[in-house]
């Protein structure tokens, strides 16, 4: 059983709250973790790399000079890759990168990222973040109260919060998301996680609603 902190919005420890790891998943693997993360960042490559082969470049094909007679090494045409200014010998291509592993795998994936924060205790909850207009130093002072300013950060909320998001956009390594989005990569990306406490206990609902009935 881990006990997370609860904390205001003043960044002042208000209670804390009991959560039990195994709740998300029994075991941490490693592997599914790995395999997650590195195919969330192959998703992101953009896949424009592109160089010429000898067909493509400019030049001449021409072959320099005759094979025979001249003393130099034999040589052929100026578009060789071994000569400085010609192709490549295999070029980079364009290509999509982007795969998918099977759907349970990710979500399982995403359950143990969650246990692994809350057993490294990595997760600190919010008693409430709500606020009736965007407030980017709200937020930046809380973070500074908690130690976590300029450091890496992902805000987890309940519901999509267009005031929370627009408040933590401009704040440099923080990003906010509804529980709705969290995945493996999201959460093990940065140094903390901040959670409602509205958001915990929906991700606890959203795993006990997920269990096979006995």
């Amino acid at each position: 059983m881990a006990s997370l902190p609860v904390y205001n919005r003043q960044g002042e420890q208000v209670g804390a709250y009991e959560v039990d790891p195994s709740e998300f998943a029994e075991r941490i693997s490693k592997q599914l973790l790995h395999d997650a993360v590195v195919m969330y960042l192959a998703n992101r490559r953009q896949g424009t790399a592109k160089n010429k082969s000898r067909s493509e470049v400019a030049g001449s094909t021409r072959k320099l000079y005759r094979q025979k007679g001249t003393g130099n090494a034999r040589m052929g045409a100026r578009r060789t890759p071994v000569r400085r200014g010609g192709g490549r010998a295999h070029p980079k291509r364009p290509r999509d990168w982007g795969y998918r592993l099977p759907r349970k795998a990710l979500k399982l994936a995403t359950r143990m990222a969650i246990a692994a924060r809350i057993a490294d205790e990595e997760v600190l909850l919010i008693d409430d973040l709500s606020m009736e207009a965007p407030k980017t130093r709200v937020v930046g002072k809380l973070f500074e109260k908690l130690g976590l300013e300029g450091k890496g950060v992902l805000v987890a909320t309940a519901d999509y919060d267009a005031n929370v998001y627009k408040s933590v956009r401009n704040i440099a390594k923080a990003e906010v998301l509804p529980i709705s989005d969290l995945n493996a990569y999201a959460i093990l990306r940065p140094r903390r996680v901040i959670m409602t406490k509205a958001a915990m206990d929906a991700l606890r609902e959203r795993v006990k609603a997920a269990e096979p009935a006995a």
